[in-house]
């Protein structure tokens, strides 16, 4: 679908000469243009699948990504490309490090710190997945939103009905626009909506970007609040992710969010990611602001 590529063509970037460079060995510069979601500012994982494409294109190929850790400074504007500076911190035997500051208007609005591995063998466990319904046997969020139109705030009327690069199906249901006090637990099956080249970081970006998708707003659910009640300010303070082993994101796979704890206008959330096979692919965790004012 259109949608689908428009997005990969939205995180692959462009690599852009400039002055700075020159002066700093082993920097290099790309330009992202940004997308409007209807959130009024750039999508978290927007800027999050962009940094990493941007370490990934000064990476060996044959070097993968396996954690990053970044923080949200300032709110991305939607009508403004992002620049995106990527610094060469190291480049051990197996280990790679970059650096990555995203810049607008001449701020950085996120910052990033990527690690990449030469593939090897190890120890191996992980967690088991949980026993939850196939995918096809669940509605989409799409679907879910029809049946609440009525109810659906005008604000957010035209993102709910949009067209998506993914396919979204949340494990049980339940009410999307007022939903009931309940334990901050979330799990979400998902997977773009058309096939994909096999570009091992192409779907580790793209899963970075996923990855942002209904994840802060899981601390929310106990307190029967979501981030369009009136008086709520929600907002992505940093993004942890470690990828476990290779991932395709044009087949199905199973995020599962809970939230420790909230505190001081902050919230905790951690995820696992499974295939559809239970394999434990990527490991996700964010604080987020949920401040209500």
């Amino acid at each position: 679908m259109q949608v689908l590529a428009d997005l990969v063509e939205l995180l692959a970037l462009e690599r852009i000469e400039d002055d700075l460079v020159s002066h700093r060995p082993g920097a290099e510069l790309f330009r992202g243009q940004s997308q409007d979601l209807g959130w009024g500012t750039v999508f978290g994982g927007q800027v999050l699948g962009q940094a990493l494409s941007a370490a990934v294109q000064t990476v060996p190929k044959d070097r993968h990504a396996h954690s990053l850790h970044a923080y949200f400074l300032r709110p991305g504007d939607v009508t403004r490309p992002i620049v995106y500076d990527v610094d060469r911190i190291r480049d051990g035997g197996t280990f790679t490090t970059r650096r990555v500051v995203a810049i607008q208007n001449g701020q950085p609005i996120f910052n990033l710190a990527a690690s990449f591995q030469v593939e090897e063998e190890g120890f191996e466990h992980q967690d088991e997945m949980p026993d939850v319904p196939a995918p096809e046997t669940l509605p989409t969020e799409q679907e879910l939103f029809r049946k609440l139109q009525d109810r659906i705030p005008p604000v957010l009327h035209a993102r709910a009905f949009a067209a998506r690069p993914f396919e979204v199906r949340p494990v049980g249901g339940g009410d999307l626009i007022s939903p009931p006090v309940q334990p901050a637990r979330r799990m979400l099956w998902l997977k773009t909506v058309g096939p994909l080249p096999d570009e091992p970081a192409l779907h580790r970006y793209l899963l970075a970007y996923a990855s942002d998708h209904a994840f802060v707003t899981t601390a929310l659910l106990p307190h029967g609040v979501t981030w369009h009640t009136r008086g709520m300010q929600v907002a992505s303070l940093d993004h942890v992710m470690w990828f476990h082993r290779a991932v395709r994101v044009d087949e199905w796979l199973l995020h599962v969010m809970d939230s420790p704890a909230a505190h001081g206008g902050r919230g905790v959330v951690r995820g696992r990611v499974f295939t559809q096979d239970g394999k434990l692919v990527a490991s996700t965790a964010q604080e987020g602001l949920i401040r209500k004012r």
